[in-house]
């Protein structure tokens, strides 16, 4: 007789909807939720070559995309695409999940709120922002956090040069790194590395501020696991996942 319990093999099941050229959300969130769960992915396309309606074409197809995990046992979904956040704005991102929640009958997140939940956690209202986008893209983003009721105490980004947001995947720690040199931390309650794309666990793992650091992947990953965790405190996880002796950090020593 096969074994037919509820939770699958591998643990319980969550999917992450990913820009079609991210190469950083799956290694991150593998990372960070590490074994006892069972990720899935789903990519995001768009022809569009404009950098914009991309972004909007993630977000206006989101449902459309998660049909990828047809009758997969998802208990939650991620949308890994802050920038889309950025474009549409807190209200209108809000309605446009419920919908698609409902219709897929469970929870769809998006990094951008999860990033808002974790914040409201901690506590913090005045943040310092890595932006790794063009100018039209950080302004957005910035707009969409003060709309949250955020205070940017400061915020730094990438070269003007920067033109299409694809390039935030060519990214590395060291480039990373030296960007977030550039970031006043003197007045902020916490440090946010918005953009899926960018990596940011290795600086996480290797820089220890007197602030909590948070990222797009991070926090997404923490709020899907609150959802499948739903008898553990969310704050009681997210202290964990920000703990210096949580797991993820150990392969996490050396940049690059």
């Amino acid at each position: 007789m096969p074994d037919m319990e509820d939770v699958p093999e591998y643990g319980p099941v969550m999917g992450v909807a990913v820009p079609q050229a991210n190469t950083t959300v799956e290694p991150e969130m593998q990372a960070l939720l590490g074994t006892g769960h069972t990720l899935l992915t789903a990519r995001m396309t768009s022809s569009s070559p404009d950098s914009r309606q991309r972004l909007i074409d993630y977000f206006d197809n989101l449902g459309s995309h998660l049909t990828q995990f047809d009758v997969a046992p998802l208990q939650v979904a991620g949308f890994a695409c802050t920038g889309s956040s950025y474009l549409v704005g807190p209200d209108e991102e809000a309605a446009r999940l419920q919908v698609i929640s409902t219709a897929c009958a469970y929870p769809v997140l998006s990094a951008a709120r999860s990033i808002k939940r974790a914040l409201d956690v901690l506590g913090a209202r005045r943040i310092a922002l890595i932006s790794p986008y063009p100018a039209w893209l950080s302004d957005a983003g910035k707009s969409y956090w003060r709309s949250c009721g955020l205070t940017l105490a400061s915020s730094t980004g990438l070269p003007a040069e920067l033109l299409d947001t694809r390039n935030i995947y060519k990214l590395r720690t060291t480039a990373v790194m030296a960007i977030f040199d550039g970031l006043d931390i003197e007045d902020c309650d916490a440090v946010l590395m918005s953009g899926t794309g960018m990596p940011s666990l290795r600086l996480i793992a290797q820089r220890a501020l007197p602030v909590p650091v948070l990222s797009s992947n991070l926090c997404l990953a923490w709020d899907m696991q609150s959802v499948v965790q739903a008898d553990r405190p969310a704050s009681t996880l997210l202290r964990d996942m920000l703990s210096p002796l949580a797991a993820w950090r150990q392969p996490m020593g050396s940049s690059s």
